[in-house]
């Protein structure tokens, strides 16, 4: 399972989770990805996958996170997170989604 974190350099929330949600989807046993909208390589590659949940980018949190299996490929989404949340709560809310 990949954890596929889309956000922004400008937004204050994704920066500040940064500093936990890669370490804590590792230890959940995900693979995490982070694609800032600013990288326009990594943001092409994965922009299916966002499109697929959100076709018109409304209704996104910062940061968005997607659960994802064969994101190169034919992908499909298991779930997401949206928005700012304390690490514990990341960690369960995570561990509850990929454990479903």
């Amino acid at each position: 399972m990949h954890v596929i974190k889309f956000s922004s350099e400008d937004c204050g929330t994704c920066h500040k989770m940064s500093h936990y949600d890669a370490n804590v989807a590792e230890e959940l046993g995900a693979e995490f990805v982070s694609v800032m909208l600013q990288d326009t390589e990594a943001y092409r590659k994965y922009r299916k996958v966002l499109l697929k949940q959100y076709p018109n980018k409304e209704g996104m949190g910062w940061p968005t996170y997607l659960l994802v299996t064969d994101p190169e490929g034919d992908f499909t989404i298991h779930g997401e997170l949206k928005g700012g949340m304390p690490k514990g709560e990341f960690r369960t809310r995570l561990g509850a989604l990929l454990a479903g």
